[in-house]
């Protein structure tokens, strides 16, 4: 792996502004084109910000960057810069970096994502500000110490507004790239009202979305391939539970979706 320290030195008042920034624009440029954010850090003058970032390899960083520099979100954070004034930041530079051992034990990123149908059959789909390209299953990252079926319910409620039931996991899938493991769920819409998660979330809403018309609101293979399994789906046993001393929370054959148990 390869690391990039980018150190930016800024003016303390502007903290805020600055993160703002670097959430809607240098996040989002970065993410979106496969680069992974290791850690963002700031120092106790709150006078420098440090975000390190990690790619495959040289080449995989050189990538990257080539279709950062020519992507429309930049061309924006460009912009949006010159209106806030170039003390936004200071100044940057950047080093890289390259690990001199493995000092952590294998890590993964859980992430959770639901297939969720309203009284007429459509499906809620979102449009993320950082994949304006594409609609897709609402869904987010799991985390510490909670349970799949708490995150996606959390996950769909703070894209989308939506309360939802949970019927039974339709699939399981694993982005090597990235080293995040998705579980796919599907479930029913129960109430709620329908709105965008600031900074998140452009648009929400229910679609008639069917194999036919799917490439009209998902671009992209793999968040197809995930919704298309859940349209008829076949669901897989799981189990929620505790250990030292056992404790069962939640158990699912995989049968019908009213066998889904113990929810919280």
């Amino acid at each position: 792996m390869l690391h990039r320290r980018k150190t930016y030195t800024i003016r303390p008042e502007r903290l805020q502004e600055f993160t703002e920034f670097f959430h809607t624009y240098l996040y989002p440029l970065q993410i979106s084109h496969g680069a992974r954010l290791v850690g963002r850090w700031v120092n106790e003058a709150e006078d420098e910000v440090i975000a390190i970032w990690e790619y495959r390899d040289r080449e995989h960083y050189e990538q990257v960057d080539r279709d950062v520099r020519g992507s429309t979100l930049r061309r924006e954070a460009m912009k949006k810069r010159a209106r806030l004034g170039k003390n936004l930041y200071i100044k940057s530079t950047e080093d890289f970096l390259t690990a001199t051992g493995v000092y952590a034990p294998p890590r993964a990123i859980v992430s959770v994502t639901a297939y969720i149908t309203n009284e007429a059959g459509e499906v809620l789909l979102v449009r993320n500000l950082h994949r304006g390209d594409t609609y897709e299953m609402p869904g987010g990252q799991v985390e510490n110490h909670e349970s799949i079926l708490d995150a996606v319910k959390r996950e769909v409620k703070e894209e989308t507004g939506a309360d939802v039931t949970i019927e039974g996991i339709t699939g399981i899938y694993q982005n090597v790239s990235s080293h995040v493991l998705c579980v796919a769920f599907r479930g029913t819409y129960t109430g709620g009202e329908l709105r965008p998660q600031e900074g998140e979330t452009a648009e929400v809403g229910f679609f008639d979305l069917n194999r036919e018309n799917i490439d009209t609101y998902i671009k992209r293979e793999h968040f197809q391939l995930r919704t298309l399994d859940a349209m008829d789906p076949h669901y897989f046993p799981h189990a929620l539970y505790k250990v030292r001393p056992y404790e069962l929370i939640s158990r699912y054959d995989g049968n019908a979706p009213s066998a889904l148990s113990g929810q919280n």
